[in-house]
């Protein structure tokens, strides 16, 4: 290819890139009732591109952020979806393995939960972020929210501070509210020390591995989210790209693909999800199983739902499909 179209890609690229912060944000959260027993929230659909869409634009009119739309359609052009094309929205998860309370980050799905109770109900949140890129990891563990900042100042350590210079930019050590701000308008600062969930003033970037480590959410999911949180309470975050739990009657598998350096879960394998398995079938065995559908999700990872088990007699779908 050639060097002056190298430049037009790249310059198209950008462009998208700066369209998609322009789009306007979708209703406040979606909000769920935490069922006993229901593993799965949400419900999955697909819609038609339109010509002016992005895979970025789709997803964050509904929810969704880079990696999940990109895993969702790995045959769909990121930038040029093409009027009329089938774009599925991965709007259903199955909940992560973890205490269904405050926040819950699971850093392979790019995810955040938040559980809460309000008016006598037990429910549930969700949202997609960026978190840290390979060479400045979100640390996994268990923290607590400590502090809350409304236009927040940013005052970057003295690290990335470092990095800047050698790219040659200067970063001053405090950045005040404002456009230029990377925080964007909320921060909540984390027990783990210099590490915060906040907004941005890049949306584009949601659903990715850019961060310096900190967990970076839409603009619009800040603000719905900032306010409810209280200062206490718990922040878990952990490591799952092999999700498994039941909706009623029926056993679902999530897969995505492990982060990076979790070298540990890639040569595990499939006996990762035999173990997930094990789990899950501890006190409801099903009576069905279908271990080469299993087999066919963990090798595409798309982050989907699919319906591999069945604790009744009933038929079970051919294929993979968000059901």
């Amino acid at each position: 290819m050639s060097e002056s179209l190298l430049r037009r890609g790249a310059l198209l690229s950008g462009l998208f890139l700066v369209l998609s912060t322009l789009v306007a944000p979708r209703a406040p959260a979606d909000v769920f009732l935490l069922v006993p027993g229901e593993d799965l929230i949400g419900a999955a659909s697909s819609i038609s591109a339109r010509y002016e869409d992005t895979l970025l634009d789709i997803g964050r009119r509904h929810g969704l952020g880079y990696e999940d739309m990109r895993k969702a359609n790995p045959t769909v052009n990121t930038w040029l979806p093409g009027e009329g094309t089938r774009v599925e929205l991965p709007t259903r998860f199955v909940m992560p393995i973890a205490a269904r309370q405050g926040i819950v980050v699971n850093l392979p799905e790019y995810r955040l939960y938040y559980f809460y109770r309000e008016n006598g109900q037990d429910l549930v949140a969700t949202f997609p972020i960026s978190i840290g890129r390979m060479d400045w990891n979100t640390p996994i563990g268990r923290w607590s929210v400590i502090a809350k900042h409304e236009r927040p100042t940013w005052f970057p350590p003295e690290s990335i501070r470092a990095e800047h210079a050698a790219d040659g930019r200067y970063l001053p050590r405090a950045v005040p509210p404002g456009p230029d701000n990377p925080l964007g308008d909320y921060s909540i600062r984390l027990s783990l020390p210099s590490y915060l969930i906040h907004g941005t003033n890049r949306p584009s970037g949601v659903g990715m591995r850019v961060t310096h480590g900190c967990i970076r959410m839409f603009p619009e999911d800040i603000e719905w989210l900032f306010p409810r949180v209280p200062v206490n309470a718990q922040v878990q975050i952990v490591s799952q790209p092999y999700k498994m739990g039941w909706s009623g009657d029926y056993l679902y598998l999530e897969v995505h693909p492990p982060l990076e350096e979790d070298e540990e879960r890639r040569q595990r394998g499939l006996s990762a999800i035999i173990e997930l398995y094990v789990r899950a079938t501890a006190d409801r065995a099903p009576d069905q199983v279908d271990w080469e559908l299993i087999e066919q999700v963990f090798q595409e990872k798309r982050g989907l739902p699919v319906r591999v088990g069945s604790s009744q007699p009933r038929a079970l779908t051919a294929g993979i499909q968000a059901n």
